[in-house]
């Protein structure tokens, strides 16, 4: 695949799921930001995962037109999940910038126990439902109690990001009327599962990120990722589904401010 010749202008895309809040691209933002402009990457969400990167999105969605904050404890983090950071979250969530809860869900990949991670997965969506929020959730080697649980909570406004699983699973997500998110992952070698999943998703519940700085595409991987690369996503992706990289690109767009933004 050939590196990508920004004056060639590709069509403008939103990244629905970056960490320019992470330690590794943080003290960099206005770099990132401005490589990801060249590349019509024009719109995207800073995602939180504990107290300090939740700060950090705010801030950035403060300061930049386009850029969006979404505030939540991962798994990984929800021992850190107390009653103080609860209503510290609840605050938050109230600010313009906002978009979304997340991202939270369940990771059965690591040894953070099970019951903390549940307690705290039905306390953002509590905070979802209060504020009116999609959920921007999580889910690793943890299907069917992310799926049962969401059902048990009511609800029905989010996106499972970083879609990793079967085309099964992703059905399952959008009849619960879910978006499903693709990253990096669907350009990788051995990805033909969820490149069978994308194909089975309607095209109007498709969104496209990049997890930045994790999961580089194809041709950057092993490179430290950053949103201007989501432009790789959906070359990828487009080839998988059989369309255009620009139809995608706005296709994906639109989508994500239909769900996040409440457009339509």
């Amino acid at each position: 695949m050939a590196i990508y010749d920004p004056t060639k202008r590709p069509a403008p895309t939103y990244d629905s799921h970056t960490h320019l809040n992470d330690d590794q691209l943080y003290m960099d933002v206005p770099a990132y930001v401005g490589r990801a402009h060249e590349f019509q990457v024009m719109e995207m969400n800073v995602v939180g995962y504990n107290q300090q990167s939740n700060q950090r999105a705010l801030k950035i969605a403060q300061e930049y037109e386009g850029i969006r904050a979404v505030l939540g404890y991962q798994p990984e983090d929800t021992p850190d999940f107390d009653e103080a950071a609860l209503a510290e979250l609840d605050a938050a969530l109230s600010q313009d910038q906002v978009v979304g809860v997340g991202e939270t869900g369940l990771d059965y990949h690591w040894d953070t126990p099970v019951e903390i991670q549940k307690k705290a997965f039905i306390q953002h969506m509590a905070l979802a439902k209060k504020h009116d929020l999609p959920l921007v959730v999580h889910n690793r080697e943890a299907f069917d109690d992310v799926l049962a649980m969401l059902k048990a909570g009511g609800i029905t406004r989010g996106v499972m990001h970083s879609f990793s699983g079967t085309p099964e699973q992703a059905q399952a997500f959008v009849d619960l009327g879910f978006y499903i998110s693709f990253s990096g992952v669907v350009s990788f070698k051995k990805a033909e599962e969820v490149r069978e999943a994308a194909q089975a998703v309607p095209l109007d519940r498709i969104l496209v990120e990049t997890d930045a700085p994790y999961l580089a595409p194809v041709p950057m991987r092993g490179k430290l990722n950053e949103p201007a690369f989501v432009k790789y996503v959906v070359d990828d992706l487009a080839e998988t589904l059989g369309m255009k990289a620009d139809e995608l690109a706005e296709t994906t767009r639109q989508n994500a401010r239909r769900l996040f933004l409440n457009h339509d």
